[in-house]
């Protein structure tokens, strides 16, 4: 067996992440032909990306300790003033890379 150059690795890391990405991707349009069409299962997937998102983000803010609550409180009052995401986001990061070079 021979080794493979860190280029090779790579690369096959790439290819890999992408096929499983599309592979999910189509796995869901393929599923949701057969999913059900209740009231119930229609809340519940409009809810789900917002149930994500937070299950991925909350950790992080909690880790980050009294700073990450003051950013994550600053990001949202931003966004939700400005309607731009991408400043409030940049505004919070600010906030605890400030914090943490003091």
């Amino acid at each position: 067996m021979t080794a493979t150059t860190p280029h090779t690795d790579v690369l096959l890391a790439l290819l890999g992440a992408a096929l499983v990405t599309y592979g999910l991707r189509l796995g869901g349009l393929l599923l949701s032909e057969r999913l059900p069409r209740t009231a119930f299962f229609k809340s519940f997937l409009e809810i789900l990306p917002g149930a994500l998102l937070t299950a991925l983000v909350v950790p992080g803010i909690v880790a980050a300790g009294p700073w990450g609550g003051a950013a994550a409180l600053l990001t949202a009052l931003l966004a939700r003033k400005t309607g731009n995401i991408f400043w409030a986001m940049l505004a919070g990061v600010a906030l605890v890379a400030l914090q943490r070079n003091l």
